[in-house]
């Protein structure tokens, strides 16, 4: 647990795993459509990626609650994941500008609104909130997969 003791360490966590899995769904990208290798690598990837992707759009909004960041800090946090290695870099920059905490301000202050309690009860109940997070992502990522790639979606 000493991975999510802190918003930085988790913050970072997911951001360094964003860009290991953009780099395998993009390795398999080359292998299916530059040498027509194999989609193995696409599959696999793509699904490793999907799902740390949605983890990671979670915790970025988890930090930026608790952190209370701006919209536009939230929005760009978010978009960072939009475009391959940009999480990292923009992991180092908040943590530069000081929006990446070294505690939890929700787990003992007080929330003053409606994401501020939803956030403070998931890190006083860890265990239970992240088991709900997992099963939220899982069945958002099965529904996805369901609907087969975004290239898909409106074919």
């Amino acid at each position: 647990m000493r991975l999510i003791r802190t918003p930085s360490r988790l913050y970072r966590l997911l951001a360094l795993a964003e860009m290991v899995t953009w780099t395998l769904l993009l390795l398999g990208m080359l292998l299916k459509y530059a040498l027509q290798v194999t989609e193995v690598g696409v599959r696999i990837g793509g699904s490793l990626h999907g799902f740390v992707f949605l983890s990671y759009v979670v915790v970025t909004v988890l930090v930026a609650v608790d952190q209370r960041w701006s919209l536009g800090r939230l929005a760009m946090g978010l978009g960072s994941a939009l475009i391959p290695y940009l999480t990292v870099p923009f992991e180092r920059w908040a943590h530069r500008k000081g929006l990446l905490g070294d505690s939890w301000r929700l787990r003992e202050g007080a929330p003053r609104s409606f994401p501020e309690k939803v956030v403070a009860l998931a890190l006083r109940r860890p265990l239970l909130a992240g088991l709900i997070a997992i099963v939220v992502v899982a069945v958002v990522f099965s529904v996805l997969l369901q609907l087969g790639p975004p290239t898909e979606w409106f074919a």
